[in-house]
């Protein structure tokens, strides 16, 4: 069985890759911006495994014997998931596989954000040992703090235990009540409670744009502003605005409104954030439990067992 991977993936990735046995399925690498290739890579594919690059139907119909797209990961806002049902395409994705990557450098960027990592190791690296006083002033713990987290699934799950044990009081806000004893709060109040505010919602028609304008105006004056889910969530200019006036301390961001992230945009000239390029899922161990779901939806495919984690047309 034929896969398609158009990312430009790592060494390591690329022999994690290779070891899937061929009998199962073989995977073809291609670099994502490889248009060319991947339309002659997609004619005879059955399996297309999909990162971040968007599936259009246009990639779709590219595509006349692929049945499943799998994505690499949980969300699947970028499938185009009602083309891929009118074209008998099944869509998968792999709750779990990047829990522990996307909840382990969420807590990197909180502390990032809090200490001012970002600024203080610049300005050591232009030779300033003595470190700008309004970092030092700036800075936060989170022991005692109030960490809001917005959204409560797998991540934000496994990060409250850790937040907890460092001395945050922990607050949810979430559309079903948790069932292990989280306190939650309407989103309003959280906002206006939280000394850390972290993002673990999809982007849907009713998330996008969910901390605009004036839910950043109500978030507490000081807070840190966390964002590991998707760009799509917060209303860009109205966060640097927030950044610029000291509403908002700082901000430890992996995701953004714009992928990849344009040099000039303001975000990357604030010495009060802290940016990593949509890198929060990538680890060797995520890939090597994602490499397990290929190769258990493959087999299934070929044989016509129904497949893990299928997820259905909007």
């Amino acid at each position: 069985m034929k896969a398609v991977l158009p990312y430009d993936a790592s060494p390591g990735t690329k022999r994690l890759l290779e070891s899937l046995d061929p009998a199962i399925a073989q995977v073809s690498v291609l670099a994502e911006n490889d248009s060319a290739g991947l339309a002659r890579e997609l004619a005879d594919a059955e399996v297309l495994l999909h990162v971040l690059a968007p599936v259009t139907a246009a990639i779709l119909d590219a595509a006349p014997k692929l049945r499943l797209v799998q994505k690499i990961g949980i969300g699947v806002d970028t499938i185009d998931r009602v083309h891929a049902a009118q074209r008998g395409v099944a869509v998968c994705n792999m709750p779990g596989t990047n829990t522990i990557a996307v909840a382990e450098l969420t807590l990197a960027l909180m502390l990032a954000a809090l200490r001012r990592v970002a600024a203080l190791d610049a300005g050591l690296r232009s030779g300033n040992w003595t470190p700008d006083a309004a970092h030092l002033d700036a800075a936060g713990e989170l022991d005692g703090a109030c960490v809001g987290l917005i959204g409560y699934g797998a991540v934000a799950k496994r990060l409250r235990p850790v937040l907890e044990a460092l001395g945050a009081r922990v607050v949810v806000y979430a559309r079903s009540a948790p069932d292990d004893g989280a306190k939650t709060l309407p989103l309003d109040v959280l906002l206006s409670e939280a000394d850390v505010v972290s993002l673990h919602v999809p982007a849907t028609a009713e998330t996008r744009g969910l901390l605009n304008a004036s839910r950043i105006a109500r978030m507490k004056k000081g807070a840190v502003l966390v964002n590991t889910a998707r760009g799509a969530l917060i209303d860009e200019a109205a966060l640097i605005a927030a950044l610029r006036d000291g509403h908002l301390a700082a901000a430890g961001l992996d995701v953004f409104a714009m992928e990849p992230l344009p040099r000039d945009n303001a975000l990357l000239a604030l010495p009060n954030v802290v940016a990593t390029p949509h890198v929060a899922w990538m680890t060797p161990g995520t890939w090597r439990r994602s490499l397990a779901v290929i190769a258990e939806n493959c087999r299934r495919l070929a044989s016509g067992a129904p497949l893990l984690h299928r997820v259905d047309p909007p």
